[in-house]
């Protein structure tokens, strides 16, 4: 377990003022300008040395990434984005951030806007999120009032900060879809190359962040790199927002060590599996766009990117959705990808017919109006869909199916079976119905 003095999110559950004189009694704002001073090579490398993994999905090293964004000053400036467009279903940690802590976001983006030799940052917001938006606004107000950021700021660094409201479009969670939205665009994913770190944002050299990969920066240049590193398993340290909610007692958000086994997870935070340990089902681990994992391999599972990747899952976002028993599973999956058919921009073939098609044969093994032969299709058809887009939207929709199929493919013959039986009961019984009724 996470011990409190490691919390970084003191204000995760809003108990405490949001604002910025509570947000400096938690610590924030502490000697930003002494982290300035040391300049972006060390603040890059202690990054590195910290090792943390993105918290946006991927999980890329963060501080890799920013060593990606040019040393020299081409005459074109520099960008920071930060993707607050939280739209994976199950994923609620970001919001938190940004209702309840949002000056950790804000410090974050000045140091790593220097870091990478930004003078402009943009927080572009999920469509959904009004109150959200509201109040890290009013966070951004006070720190330009308090002249912690702006032109000729206290931390010696000219910076500036905008937040762009997005219109409720999950394609624009991706790096590249939200960028052509910044820029007033259809919100639809770019060819890579060339990558964000050379033609980002108005073609400008520009790295894409996630809130919360951001909101811990200044806790980590603060507090030191071998501190969070020592926090949690080798090669996936620190501190992480988990969003648990399905069947279990108590559904929350909570901030844990990276690694934790799901049982801990449960228990110590959530009271436990809803009618207890044997009812669990299944738990998708990382929000709707992993393949989920059935209760026998949960049992000593650890929370973390490395583990979950062996086991063809992910941590994705940690947002942990748990099923009992009492669960549907197939129509579970058939609800996520209608979700995926949706939500997808039609750009690329694959992903706008092949999304379409999945969600279709799903829906009739729902109730088994299918044949067994249409597993083994269905299963093709997303290996035709996955890695063949532009995007990771294609993939996000396969793999959901592929770890129905993994996993719980009786339960669809099963289901096809007794759909069979029953017709077959019908076409017998009809006569003797007519029979009787003449």
């Amino acid at each position: 377990m996470l011990n409190d003095k490691d919390r970084i999110f003191r204000n995760l559950y809003g108990l405490e003022d949001w604002g910025l004189e509570g947000a400096r009694a938690r610590g924030a704002w502490d000697g930003t300008k002494a982290i300035i001073e040391k300049g972006r090579d060390w603040i890059v490398n202690e990054m590195k040395a910290s090792g943390l993994r993105g918290r946006g999905g991927a999980g890329f090293p963060t501080g890799l990434k920013w060593s990606f964004m040019p040393k020299e000053n081409d005459g074109r400036p520099h960008y920071l984005v930060v993707n607050a467009d939280e739209s994976e279903p199950g994923t609620c940690k970001d919001r938190e951030i940004m209702r309840h802590d949002p000056h950790l976001l804000v410090e974050g983006c000045l140091l790593a806007s220097f870091a990478m030799g930004a003078h402009a940052c943009y927080i572009y917001v999920r469509g959904e999120f009004i109150r959200e938006r509201e109040r890290l606004q009013a966070a951004v107000d006070q720190a330009y009032e308090a002249n912690l950021v702006g032109k000729n700021n206290v931390h010696g660094w000219p910076f500036d900060i905008y937040v762009h409201h997005g219109a409720g479009a999950y394609i624009c969670g991706e790096e590249t879809a939200l960028l052509e939205s910044l820029e007033g665009k259809k919100g639809q994913p770019r060819l890579k190359p060339p990558f964000p770190a050379n033609m980002g944002l108005y073609g400008c050299p520009t790295t894409v962040n996630n809130v919360e990969s951001i909101a811990v920066a200044p806790d980590i240049l603060r507090r030191g790199a071998a501190w969070f590193a020592a926090i949690g398993r080798p090669n996936n340290v620190g501190t992480k927002l988990f969003c648990i909610s399905g069947h279990v007692e108590q559904p929350c958000n909570v901030e844990e060590a990276m690694g934790i086994t799901f049982r801990e997870l449960v228990d110590i935070h959530c009271g436990g599996i809803r009618g207890g340990w044997d009812n669990l089902l299944a738990v998708i681990p990382g929000g709707a766009s992993v393949p989920l994992l059935p209760a026998e391999q949960c049992n000593d599972l650890f929370m973390d990117f490395d583990t979950l990747r062996n086991l063809k899952s992910g941590l994705g976002t940690a947002a942990v959705i748990v099923m009992d028993k009492s669960t549907d599973v197939i129509a579970a999956i058939a609800r996520l990808s209608y979700f995926y058919k949706h939500e997808s921009c039609g750009q690329c073939t694959p992903c706008r017919e092949g999304t379409g098609w999945m969600w279709r044969v799903m829906t009739r093994m729902i109730e088994g109006r299918a044949q067994k032969r249409e597993i083994g299709m269905l299963l093709e058809v997303t290996t035709q869909v996955e890695g063949h887009t532009i995007c990771a939207l294609g993939d996000a929709a396969a793999w959901p199916i592929q770890g129905l199929i993994r996993h719980f493919k009786p339960e669809i013959e099963r289901r096809i079976d007794d759909f069979a039986r029953n017709a077959d009961k019908d076409r017998v019984a009809e006569p003797a119905v007519m029979a009787a009724a003449e």
